[in-house]
């Protein structure tokens, strides 16, 4: 409580601005040496209340998708995707046809992005809009990949890094796609109609990079949330720290040497009317004096239907499977994530069709 009572009797604003105009973020104050963290990082009591996983699940699914192109495996990998996103809304992908090599040089780009003195990288310094929360034990490195319209300029995106990102859009994009077309015939739709929908288009890409924290019990790299788009593919190092929640319990996410994590987002569990689950996640602040890279690209679709609507899909209603969300406007969907930063399912509650 003492520590709660300190976060009440100080001028929070001021201090996330100045913590914000130093732009040396979470990376600089951990290599300074610290051995307390500012009281911006401090977490409400709800959010540290669980922090150590009590599950018995050692892992979320595994699935190699070494033989996806063989009819006999194909149907067997399409029922593993399809029952992994129902239960877990994640999963890990091993032998999906991205060369190690390429893993570990975008790995090892993301880092050296931020190991850089905090002078060199300042111009990219962004952190996520928190409103009242406290902020987490992070640093991100941000770029648009698509659609054209949006996509990030090549000097917007740092030399150190450039290259291998944008390489590593290439290649998530791949993944993704195979990964859309298991989705798809997993809802009995043509395999590319995810696809022909625009969903692999908005693409954004960011770096986490977590950084050896002092006081890990206090604070959390990231917040619980659910991930708004379609899919997420994320790419980490061998540093773990990732948990999902299943059922009432935070399962640890062991990472599996060359594999990358596929999570659904609230909008594949809205078009596909509830079939797939979007499921909180979380990262816990990083007690290890090695340092946390995760790599992800958040995948949503490009363009709206022609009404400005969108909500789930007709080939999946019928008399005895009705809708159970109604449909909803592209300003509701951007209006709901961007004015208020991560959170749990909130366009998913507010669209549900109550019975």
């Amino acid at each position: 409580m003492a520590a709660m009572d300190a976060i009440s009797s100080y001028d929070r604003m001021k201090e996330v601005k100045e913590f914000d105009e130093s732009k040396m973020g979470v990376k600089g104050l951990s290599d300074s040496g610290i051995t307390s963290i500012p009281r911006i990082f401090l977490q409400p009591p709800e959010i540290l209340s669980d922090l150590q996983s009590s599950s018995t699940c050692t892992n979320i699914p595994v699935i190699n998708l070494s033989n996806i192109n063989s009819n006999d495996h194909r149907l067997k990998i399409v029922e593993q995707v399809k029952e992994a996103t129902k239960t877990w809304g994640f999963f890990q992908v091993i032998n999906h046809g991205v060369p190690i090599s390429v893993l570990d040089e975008t790995i090892h780009a993301i880092k050296a992005f931020h190991d850089q003195p905090h002078e060199v990288k300042s111009k990219y310094y962004k952190r996520e809009e928190i409103g009242a929360n406290a902020a987490a034990w992070h640093d991100s490195l941000q770029a648009w990949m698509g659609p054209e319209a949006f996509k990030a300029k090549e000097e917007d995106i740092p030399e150190i890094c450039r290259n291998e990102m944008v390489e590593w859009d290439k290649r998530a994009t791949e993944v993704a796609e195979s990964v859309m077309e298991l989705l798809c015939e997993g809802l009995g739709l043509e395999s590319g109609k995810f696809k022909e929908l625009t969903f692999l288009d908005a693409r954004v890409l960011v770096g986490h990079c977590y950084p050896y924290c002092p006081q890990p019990d206090l604070t959390v790299g990231i917040t619980p949330h659910t991930d708004p788009g379609v899919i997420t593919v994320l790419l980490q190092n061998h540093v773990a720290g990732l948990q999902v929640k299943h059922g009432d319990e935070w399962v640890n996410v062991k990472p599996v040497p060359g594999g990358l994590i596929i999570n659904a987002g609230d909008f594949l569990q809205i078009i596909s009317n509830g079939v797939y689950k979007s499921v909180q996640h979380r990262v816990l602040a990083n007690s290890s004096k090695e340092t946390r890279i995760s790599v992800v690209i958040f995948f949503n679709l490009g363009k709206w239907k022609e009404d400005g609507y969108y909500g789930p899909l007709p080939e999946l209603l019928s008399p005895e499977k009705p809708a159970i969300y109604r449909d909803f406007t592209m300003q509701e969907f951007n209006e709901n994530f961007y004015g208020k930063g991560i959170d749990t399912k909130s366009l998913i509650e507010k669209i549900k069709i109550q019975n």
